[in-house]
This record gives structure tokens, C-alpha cells and sequence, in this order.
């Protein structure tokens, strides 16, 4: 099981240049790199300050005192520094519960769901709707984020989920995003 006995805040400071969403969605490119170069999967991810628009100005990083020391000590923050506020590597708090930051993947739009349908099974427009109703469409009411994959390099909008607050750490590790591959990080 992942030890996510500390964390660090990064408070992204107000800029009369850049929105706070801009700055916030830098670090987390930034954030992401760096987790793939550290590999090993221990460290969570979480945004206190988030709301169903937004992640908000905050994020929070948990992990071991090492991880998080071994993270913090490369030089991934290059050029963000200036736009935020760092805590040390502290220990968490021992009042708090557990909540899973998980990564929500909508499904595709009608339309393109109807495309591929008419070139697989060489259906007409028509056809395709009749099987593809509009309804099927998936709204996403989630905080977002513009990120690149370092492994694909395709840009995408990645949606982001806090789960619901349990009593109890659930086992599991974390993506190279830093959310949840099954592991809940602390909640305070």
C-alpha cells in the first residue's frame, strides 16, 4: 500500500497576466512530466479548492516524505515559481478522511459514435441515428484541464472527479497524472 503520510500544498498566486486557470492547468503539465520521469506511481494528487467549474487556485501532492523530498527536489517547477505559493513537505494532519481523485472519461459524442458505426457496418446516416439517438450523449459537469500526454503527445481535456469521503485509505496506487489507479489520498 501507497504511504501518503505528507503532502505539499501549491497555491497558485493571482497574476494580472495569466488566469489562475491558465497557471493552474501549467502545473499540471508540469506536474505530469515530472511523474512520469519519478515512475513510481506513490504519489496522489488532489485540489482542495475545487468546485464543479474549477480546480480552483490549490494543489495538493501526497506522498512519503521521501517521494514527495525526492519529487520536490528535481527542478519541474522551472518557470512556474514565481507564480506560486510552496509549502514544505509536511505531515498530514491526523483528523481527516479519504477521497479517490480519479480521472473521468466521457464517452464519445453521437456523432462520431454514428460514424464509426456507418463505416464498420455500412449504414446510412439514417440508420446510424435510428441505433445512436442523440440521448446518448454524456454531459460533464466536472472541473477540467488542458494537459498534453507525455506518452502520446495528443492534447486533451482532462476531467477530474473527488469521490466521496470515506473513514478508511483505500489501497492502490496512482497514474502519472497522480490520480487514483484504486489508492484514495487524505482529506483536510
Amino acid at each position: 500500500m501507497t504511504t501518503l503520510s505528507h503532502y505539499v500544498n501549491m497555491d497558485v498566486r493571482p497574476d494580472g497576466d495569466f488566469p489562475s486557470s491558465q497557471l493552474m492547468g501549467a502545473l499540471y503539465v508540469r506536474l505530469h512530466r515530472a511523474l512520469v520521469a519519478h515512475g513510481a506511481g506513490d504519489i496522489g494528487v488532489c485540489f482542495p479548492a475545487h468546485n464543479e467549474h474549477w480546480l480552483g487556485n490549490r494543489m495538493r501532492l501526497h506522498g512519503s516524505a521521501e517521494a514527495l523530498g525526492k519529487l520536490m527536489g528535481v527542478d519541474w517547477l522551472q518557470g512556474m515559481r514565481d507564480h506560486l505559493d510552496l509549502t514544505p513537505v509536511s505531515p498530514v494532519p491526523d483528523q481527516m478522511g479519504y477521497r479517490q481523485v480519479k480521472r473521468v472519461q466521457p464517452q464519445s459524442s453521437p456523432e462520431r459514435l454514428r460514424r464509426r458505426l456507418m463505416l464498420r457496418h455500412k449504414l446510412t446516416a439514417e440508420e446510424a441515428a435510428e441505433r445512436i439517438p442523440d440521448t446518448v450523449a454524456q454531459l460533464v459537469a466536472l472541473p477540467s484541464v488542458f494537459v498534453r500526454s507525455s506518452s502520446t503527445g495528443q492534447s486533451f481535456r482532462l476531467f477530474v472527479c473527488h469521490g466521496p469521503l470515506t473513514p478508511e485509505p483505500k489501497e492502490g496506487g496512482f497514474s502519472t497524472y497522480g490520480l487514483s489507479l484504486g489508492g484514495a489520498v487524505p482529506w483536510f
